[in-house]
């Protein structure tokens, strides 16, 4: 395996803007979100916290949806989705073998991972919701667990191709999702951070979990519908 380096383009580029705000704040909320309600399934005593996640976790990907049809450049489906040929071919280029170029926004292969994380992330809430609402039975509930488990392999995925392209490209990808700046030429870079939407998204986001917290059922009621929620088993003794 041989290192990438760098090209002509990225020996001339400074850093400019790509992530715009409600990207980079979408994404650690998302990771955040995940996290908390994949840690919390098992607790009844942290049931509200898990379910509040998860609703979390369905707002965040309905922005991103939308985000993604109307947001900045960078951030548009159009720029960065791409079929299975381009994917290999910039895998095949990321090894050394190939051509595909250093893509300034998010590469062919991570895009299909972040719309794998978009997918499985609905398919949970949806699961989830239904489960929580006794609206089915095991089945469902089995269904929403290993889905939450293919996403969390998926995002293991996501990881470890971060770590490669960052390592391949000499370019630090985590804090490109922070500051929101990449190795670019000027006109690569987007116009507007879109700082007071992310900031709108914020106080949504922990008005939500405020508002959750002061209509929070009573605890003997949170505790009645856990074990339908999380796949405690039923004890038929009596049977």
């Amino acid at each position: 395996m041989t290192t990438a380096t760098p090209s002509n383009r990225e020996a001339t580029a400074r850093r400019v803007l790509v992530w715009d705000a409600p990207v980079r704040v979408f994404h650690w909320l998302l990771a955040g979100s995940f996290i908390g309600a994949f840690l919390t399934a098992e607790s009844e005593r942290w049931m509200l916290v898990h379910v509040t996640l998860g609703y979390t976790v369905g707002g965040l990907v309905a922005f991103r949806l939308l985000w993604g049809l109307l947001g900045t450049r960078h951030a548009r489906f159009s720029d960065f989705v791409r079929g299975p040929r381009a994917v290999m071919a910039y895998l095949k280029s990321l090894f050394g073998g190939g051509n595909a170029g250093h893509p300034v926004g998010h590469n062919p292969a991570g895009a299909w991972a972040i719309l794998g994380l978009l997918g499985g992330s609905a398919l949970i809430v949806a699961s989830g919701w239904a489960t929580y609402s006794e609206l089915g039975g095991h089945g469902l509930e089995a269904f929403h667990e290993a889905a939450a488990n293919a996403v969390l392999a998926l995002v293991f995925v996501h990881v470890a191709g971060v770590v490669v392209s960052s390592w391949l490209h000499r370019e630090n990808l985590v804090r490109a999702m922070v500051d929101g700046r990449k190795l670019g030429r000027p006109e690569d870079g987007i116009r507007s951070a879109w700082r007071s939407l992310a900031a709108l998204m914020l106080v949504a986001v922990i008005g939500f979990w405020g508002w959750q917290w002061t209509q929070a059922p009573a605890a003997d009621s949170v505790s009645a519908r856990a074990p339908q929620a999380h796949g405690a088993q039923v004890h038929d003794d009596d049977d």
